[in-house]
């Protein structure tokens, strides 16, 4: 069965995440589309992000694409949720691609698309998919920390949602 990989963008993103979802299953990967399904100049990345980051949250063994102009309000969004380890990248060094998996196991990568053409971007998500979690005990130490930070302090609960499992977001009353 092929790896599930969820994609969410806004407008900004939307041209990108259509030419990920091919370069994705081309790779053997089954992308899941959270959206934006058309590209509409007035919607609002929170909407598109957020099911992302609940499906990721609510098992972090998945992995999640989120786009956006920069991509730093859609990982401020996706950090939010327990278990998401948000990773930023709007070009550079592609080995912070692969820091931000060796080292602390990102499982949500956020991409500035408007600063990524479409090469970079999808040599940037392959090393992200192909790059294993190194397994270091400091970096697990670490990992343990942020969860533990998580439990205690988080305050949004990634089970909200119909009871059927919709991947439907819900802010918390």
């Amino acid at each position: 069965m092929a790896k599930k990989v969820f994609l969410g963008t806004d407008h900004r993103g939307w041209r990108l995440k259509e030419q990920l979802k091919e370069a994705l299953a081309s790779w053997g990967y089954a992308p899941e589309d959270k959206g934006a399904f058309h590209y509409d100049p007035d919607d609002d990345y929170p909407d598109f992000i957020a099911p992302v980051a609940r499906l990721v949250s609510l098992d972090p063994t998945e992995r999640g694409i989120v786009l956006g102009h920069s991509g730093q309000g859609e990982a401020l969004l996706a950090n939010k949720f327990p278990n998401v380890r948000a990773a930023v990248y709007y070009g550079g060094p592609l080995e912070l691609i692969r820091f931000a998996r060796e080292h602390n196991d990102a499982n949500v990568l956020s991409l500035g698309a408007s600063y990524l053409d479409a090469d970079t971007a999808m040599a940037a998500v392959k090393l992200w998919l192909e790059t294993p979690f190194s397994e270091d005990e400091r970096h697990v130490r670490r990992l343990d920390k942020v969860s533990e930070y998580d439990q205690a302090h988080n305050v949004c609960d990634p089970s909200l949602g119909d009871e059927s499992g919709s991947s439907e977001w819900e802010p918390m009353p």
